[in-house]
């Protein structure tokens, strides 16, 4: 899958309570039939991880604890191929997968996951994760690309001095520079946003270019902070963020 950065790539999910085979496919038709498509461009898996199957989206016990499902997300990912034969989707992908289980994923696999979207910022660069889905020809999204201010107590980036001032040099916001810094990597982006002028500003990224240095200073600024951590998630025997990368 050869895509171009500053392309519009419309995807969907699937959530962790339809990791069972049987479920995917289902899954998958009923957000066409919400949609009104015959087929997505990209369809990805959420999460390595399943919950229960049911009819909550967040199945939880008397005590509030989320009910896990057993499934192995090769399972899943062998039912998300069938969709792809079927014509359904154009292309399979993950979110939040490591290194370990993508490769995992590569060796037992039939289609090759063509995009790993996962969190990328300026506080959190993930410098291996990227570089190894580059090596493996899976396009590396990043969401959180603003560092998701107010989010687990997290500090604002967009404040942040470095950000600020290179901006001031080329008369441009801290969220301008903060994609720029993914975008000269190679890496897509998908920016979150409901402010009409603030989505117009995140295309605004294409007349400026930062240097080597500005780009060694914004990668100093990496903090390895995880907004998204999925904690209700840590006892998952497939939770992603215990490997290094």
């Amino acid at each position: 899958m050869s895509v171009r950065t500053e392309q519009i790539i419309p995807a969907c999910m699937l959530w962790n309570t339809c990791h069972q085979p049987d479920l995917v496919q289902p899954s998958l038709k009923k957000t066409l039939e919400d949609l009104g498509l015959k087929y997505l461009d990209l369809y990805l898996m959420h999460w390595p991880l399943g919950y229960k199957e049911g009819g909550d989206f967040l199945p939880v016990d008397e005590n509030g604890k989320v009910l896990f499902s057993d499934v192995d997300y090769l399972e899943t990912w062998g039912a998300m191929e069938d969709c792809v034969d079927l014509g359904l989707v154009k292309h399979i992908g993950c979110s939040n997968f490591n290194s370990k289980q993508l490769q995992r994923l590569l060796d037992e696999g039939r289609i090759q996951p063509a995009v790993n979207q996962f969190e990328v910022n300026c506080y959190l660069t993930n410098r291996k994760l990227i570089e190894y889905c580059k090596s493996k020809n899976i396009l590396p999204v990043a969401y959180g690309p603003l560092g998701t201010p107010g989010k687990n107590g997290s500090v604002n980036l967009l404040k942040d001095s470095v950000l600020v001032q290179i901006g001031q040099k080329y008369n441009k916001s801290s969220a301008q520079v903060a994609l720029r810094f993914l975008i000269q990597q190679d890496i897509a982006v998908i920016p979150k946003s409901v402010t009409p002028a603030r989505i117009e500003e995140n295309f605004q990224v294409y007349d400026f270019k930062l240097t080597e240095e500005e780009m060694a200073q914004l990668f100093s600024l990496n903090r390895n902070f995880r907004n998204y951590r999925e904690e209700i998630a840590l006892d998952h025997k497939y939770y992603p963020f215990y490997e290094d990368f």
